[in-house]
């Protein structure tokens, strides 16, 4: 077999904010607040995000953290009042470290972030949501099929909901991401997505609306692992079956800096408890000067960046 020979790449010309100069990418946070190296996704890991609309991580998190995270979500659904009232959410305790997990970071760097709005000391994000879902067979608290979104290649400004592409780069307007802190098993609960609809261009066929539908694509992972997708791409819950494990995951929603799609907000002394870094994940909701640093020198294509009116 033939070797495979490196295709050639250039950075693509993303227009920036003044004049039609670029967007030059340089500002964003190498580590995250707990001082961890930002890991970027590999160049398969952005094809395939790009074709598929989602994108999984098996086994992210170690057994010990995996565990902590459980007893914490068990106490908080069985004891609330054993738990400090601030920290009765999907970012008390010890899932405040998955706001801002290096993987997360580095995807998020490179399919969200808003470049002028990012710097070592600013994610180029917001956090919308972080909340805990619990399935349970046992409990018939299985959850139900309700199939939504897609085609968001073609959805216009102020709908969230959205997918841009152009060679070499891609945007996801809003974003999920889910940590599955037991194991999924194929077909028996895990969320349901259609692989490549949020750049499909036509409605969706009537067989979409049947679970069984082979339209729909789903996964298995074990314990601690990680799950990505656009909310542009056409996806549902499926009803939890497996009567040994309940689902527990923790599904958080990511937006860009001068967008918001929901109203909740941590509290406030669990916001204060945060370091500076991950704080700036609930920073205002605008662009322009949002504590990046001179703002004007990053959106400008002139060397002297005093520009206005």
């Amino acid at each position: 077999m033939a070797p495979f020979n490196q295709i050639r790449t250039a950075a693509p010309f993303i227009i920036n904010k003044n004049l039609g100069s670029a967007l030059v990418v340089e500002d964003e946070p190498n580590f995250n607040a707990a001082g961890e190296a930002v890991v970027p996704p590999t160049a398969k890991q952005k094809y395939d995000f790009d074709r598929n609309g989602w994108l999984l991580f098996p086994g992210v998190l170690a057994d010990d953290d995996t565990e902590e995270m459980r007893e914490f979500c068990t106490r908080l659904r069985r004891e609330p009042d054993g738990v400090p009232k601030h920290e009765r959410c999907g970012l008390g305790g010890p899932l405040q470290r998955l706001a801002d997990h290096p993987i997360v970071v580095g995807f998020l760097n490179e399919f969200l972030a808003y470049a002028p709005a990012a710097s070592p000391d600013h994610y180029g994000f917001r956090l919308e949501t972080a909340h805990i879902f619990h399935r349970s067979a046992r409990d018939g608290q299985t959850g139900s099929f309700a199939p939504h979104n897609g085609n968001g290649l073609f959805r216009l400004p102020g709908d969230s909901h959205l997918y841009r592409c152009v060679p070499g780069k891609a945007w996801s307007g809003l974003t999920r991401i889910v940590w599955e802190l037991n194991p999924v098993e194929k077909g028996r609960g895990g969320t349901l997505l259609v692989t490549g609809s949020h750049k499909a261009a036509y409605p969706a066929p009537e067989s979409m609306r049947q679970p069984d539908s082979p339209l729909w694509d789903t996964y298995e992972c074990p314990p601690g692992s990680l799950l990505i997708f656009s909310e542009a791409v056409t996806h549902s819950a499926c009803p939890w079956t497996n009567e040994h494990n309940d689902r527990l995951a923790i599904f958080s929603l990511y937006n860009t800096i001068a967008s918001r799609w929901c109203d909740w907000l941590p509290d406030a002394e669990l916001l204060e408890s945060m370091p500076p870094l991950r704080r700036t994940l609930f920073r205002g909701v605008y662009a322009g000067n949002n504590g990046a640093g001179d703002f004007m020198s990053k959106t400008s294509p002139y060397a002297d960046s005093n520009v206005g009116g």
